[in-house]
């Protein structure tokens, strides 16, 4: 059994980062033990606050982390965890769990095809299919953008953004690669 008394354990906030691309992938927590059983094995280990025992990330999913490098703050109470991920990080099956809250949702749902989703019912019909879809949301939100209210151009855009996601998720994409287009466009700067 891995359980301790908890006030006996010093949990310190683990901040796992994309050692190639920089990008905060999640938060987890980590005492003394999980920090060993980390520069032991050289993936990811941490304490579930939730279940109340360790876990090596990705030992269910595949989606382990090699330990790229390991900081402590300046204060000794937050780990920087700089890894080399060998797939997701979230549970949803989005790259970070600080990916946008409607990618994490489109995501969870192509990830586990959830019986009468819309999101599955789209990418059962194909990347074509999915693409009309975003084409047709497209000149919709235009249309309304010169035609219609306020409201209805925002209830459009909010379709072709979420088609969008779903097109991302039929390609096997994640949103980071278009916030990298964009971000490599203007020159890095927001």
């Amino acid at each position: 059994m891995e359980r301790q008394d908890l006030s006996a354990r010093e949990l310190k906030a683990a901040i796992v980062q994309d050692a190639a691309s920089g990008r905060v992938l999640m938060l987890a927590w980590m005492d003394e033990e999980a920090l060993r059983r980390t520069r032991e094995s050289g993936e990811a280990w941490f304490w579930s606050r939730s279940r109340e025992e360790y876990w090596h990330k990705g030992a269910t999913s595949g989606n382990t982390m090699a330990v790229v490098e390991i900081r402590d703050d300046c204060d000794g109470d937050a780990i920087l965890l700089r890894v080399n991920p060998a797939g997701p990080a979230c549970h949803t099956g989005a790259e970070s769990c600080f990916a946008p809250w409607l990618w994490r949702v489109v995501a969870e749902r192509a990830a586990t095809r959830s019986e009468g989703s819309y999101v599955v019912s789209l990418l059962d019909k194909g990347v074509a299919a999915v693409a009309q879809k975003v084409g047709e949301e497209g000149v919709e939100a235009a249309l309304a953008a010169v035609a219609d209210t306020d409201e209805r151009l925002v209830e459009e855009l909010a379709d072709l953004w979420f088609h969008s996601y779903v097109l991302l998720a039929a390609r096997g994409l994640d949103p980071e690669r278009v916030e990298e287009e964009l971000r490599r466009r203007h020159g890095g700067s927001a």
